[in-house]
Formats: C-alpha cells, sequence, structure tokens
C-alpha cells in the first residue's frame, strides 16, 4: 500500500501529520498531487472541536496542484497539468447545482463543501477530487501557486461577501474584520464599484493592508466607536451593504447598526453558539433590511473567473501570504495560524 503524509484531525485540540494510504481513484475522479495549500478559520474552528469532524479526517480544503492520475470518463485534462480545485466541488448535476445553489450541492445545507469536511481534504500529498469534469481548473500559465492560492476559498468567499450584497455603483460599504477573508471582500467592493469603502479592525498590519486592498477608511475599533463612526461618516445615513467577515455577534450586531434602512447585510462569518437579532437594530423586522448568507462559491467556472482577476492584473492577493512552512511542520503552522502570532494572514504549506 502507497502511503503518503496528511495533516489528520484526532480530537478536539489536536491534529497531527501521520501516514495514511495514498487515495484510489475510481469514474469521474482525479488524483491530485498537492503543490501549495493553506490553513483556513475553519480548518481552525475544526481544531478547536467548534464545527464537527469525524476522527481521522485528513483536513483542509484549499489545493493547487498537479493531476497525477485521471479515471475514467475524465477527458480534456493530461497527467502533469496545474491545476486549482475550489473548496467547494459541485456535482452539477443534482437539483441544487442545476438551481444555480452549488454550494448546498445535494440538497443539504453545506452539501458542497466536502474536502476535509465529509471526505479527506488536501493538506496531504495527494488528494482524490470527485466530480473531477466540473471541479478541475487549469491554472494559466505566468501565474504561481502562491498567486492563486486564495482562489479555492478566500477569494472565492470574500469576493462572494460583496457580490451577494449586490454593490452597486457609488455605494457605501462597511466591512467588519480584516483577517484574508475581510481583506478579500475589501478587494471585491472596490471591483464591484463601491463609491467609499469603511473597513473595522484593530491589528494596525491589516488596516495597512486593506488600505492597499482599496480600503478609504480604516477604523480601529479600540480606539474609537465604529457604528457611531459610520454613522458620522455617512451623515446619519448609515451604509447602503455591510458585510460580516469574522463570526461573532459583536460584529454581526455592530454591521446591522451600521445599515441603512433597506440595506444589506452581507454574513460570511462562521458563527458558533446563538447569534441574537437586535430588535432595535432589526426595526422590529420593519426595516426592509436584506440579510443574506455566503458559502464559497466554488466549481471550476468560479476558479477561472477568480484566476482572470489575478491574471489581469485588477487585484493582488499575493501579501496575504506571510509565512510558509513544509507539510511536515503543519503542527508549527497550526499553533501560528490558531493563536494569530507574527502578524499572520495566510501560511503557504507545501509538501
Amino acid at each position: 500500500m502507497r502511503t503518503m503524509k496528511a495533516a489528520v484531525f484526532v480530537e478536539p485540540g489536536k491534529i497531527i501529520l501521520d501516514e495514511k494510504p495514498i487515495p484510489s481513484i475510481g469514474p469521474g475522479e482525479a488524483l491530485v498531487k498537492i503543490t501549495t495549500t493553506t490553513i483556513c478559520g475553519t480548518d481552525v474552528h475544526i481544531l478547536k472541536g467548534e464545527y464537527p469532524v469525524e476522527p481521522g479526517r485528513i483536513v483542509g480544503h484549499e489545493p493547487v496542484g498537479v493531476i497525477a492520475e485521471l479515471g475514467a470518463g475524465v477527458t480534456g485534462y493530461a497527467i502533469g497539468q496545474r491545476v486549482v480545485v475550489g473548496a467547494i466541488t459541485p456535482c452539477g448535476q443534482c437539483h441544487s447545482c442545476l438551481d444555480g445553489h452549488q454550494a448546498q450541492c445535494g440538497g443539504k445545507a453545506m452539501g458542497g463543501w466536502r474536502f476535509g469536511n465529509t471526505i479527506d481534504g488536501c493538506q496531504a500529498e495527494y488528494l482524490k477530487v470527485p466530480f473531477a469534469m466540473a471541479n478541475l481548473c487549469p491554472v494559466p500559465d505566468g501565474l504561481t501557486d502562491e498567486q492563486v492560492l486564495m482562489c479555492p476559498d478566500i477569494m472565492s468567499t470574500g469576493f462572494g461577501g460583496a457580490e451577494a450584497g449586490r454593490i452597486r455603483i457609488g455605494d457605501t460599504v462597511v466591512i467588519f474584520a480584516q483577517g484574508p477573508i475581510g481583506l478579500c471582500a475589501t478587494a471585491g467592493a472596490r471591483l464591484k464599484g463601491a463609491s467609499q469603502i469603511i473597513v473595522v479592525d484593530s491589528l494596525p498590519e491589516r488596516l495597512e493592508t486593506a488600505k492597499r486592498m482599496g480600503a478609504d477608511i480604516v477604523l480601529d475599533y479600540k480606539q474609537v466607536d465604529p457604528v457611531a463612526e459610520i454613522l458620522k461618516i455617512t451623515g446619519g445615513r448609515g451604509a447602503d451593504v455591510s458585510i460580516e467577515a469574522l463570526g461573532t455577534q459583536q460584529t454581526f450586531e455592530s454591521c446591522l447598526r451600521s445599515l441603512k434602512p433597506g440595506g444589506t447585510l452581507s454574513s460570511l462569518g462562521v458563527y458558533s453558539g446563538k447569534l441574537e437579532l437586535p430588535l432595535d437594530a432589526f426595526a422590529a423586522g420593519l426595516g426592509d433590511h436584506t440579510l443574506v448568507t455566503t458559502l464559497c462559491p466554488g466549481g471550476k467556472e468560479r476558479m477561472r473567473r477568480l484566476m482572470n482577476v489575478v491574471a489581469s492584473r485588477r487585484v493582488n492577493l499575493e501579501p496575504l501570504v506571510t509565512h510558509r512552512f513544509k507539510l511536515d511542520e503543519i503542527e508549527q503552522a497550526y499553533e501560528l495560524f490558531a493563536n494569530q502570532r507574527d502578524g499572520v494572514l495566510k501560511v503557504a504549506i507545501t509538501p
């Protein structure tokens, strides 16, 4: 039996590097040799036991690699071809996919999120890709792994928040939290035509990065009351769109309180525990607010479009990669990332 190194969830608080069998593939599937991957905040939720996966699961859902094997029926690709695979792997054939909700593949909430959740993920030397024809996306010549590393999840999710918020040209947009997803939401809001982008965080390096991503005004919530400041900046009107990119009661509520009547709250956070809706901020349900949630859009067409944005230099997300580790160092990488030390934004993991 051929084996590989892989990051494996053991129990809450414990992800280790272990030996696992190299996956065998069947019809419609592909085997990808991972060249670069990364750690996501959702992986930290798994590590902490805040999102349940079964013990022994290989974690990770942001793969860049080369095709090692192709199953029967997978055509138009070649062994050795560089590919990106989205964190969400829709089948492309079920009712949800055909209805435009690929992330909810199979008619199940989050059904399209398979890697590191319901099947083994990509923090390993090899990855089995289901529904390969719908999910393998060739990497354009000239783009490096790190240039496209944000496409599978972080870029797709952040941009998805801006898209779901239906930002219009000339809108004022507020984004709470400037971690990697929030920073991508900032870049997405700029591309969508927002004329004023206000971001909220407390870490100076993230606020500086936000400016490079397109933020016009940065607010440190430890120095000012962000809701009061946003209302002051907008002349008491409130933001047209607010984007929640952390997943806490406080940031969700602040997003809602920052909105104008008739505004849209676009939520990207992964929440744990109870989320409460303050009735005054919600105008008792009569404020014509829109609340929309987004799970990272996936599939090969989504990946193609995102890589086109990178290739055209409309956005540069390479600065989000602040630290680099070998797969052998995955436990150290988790310790750094989970504790948000040393100014970390994203880590690149290379087998």
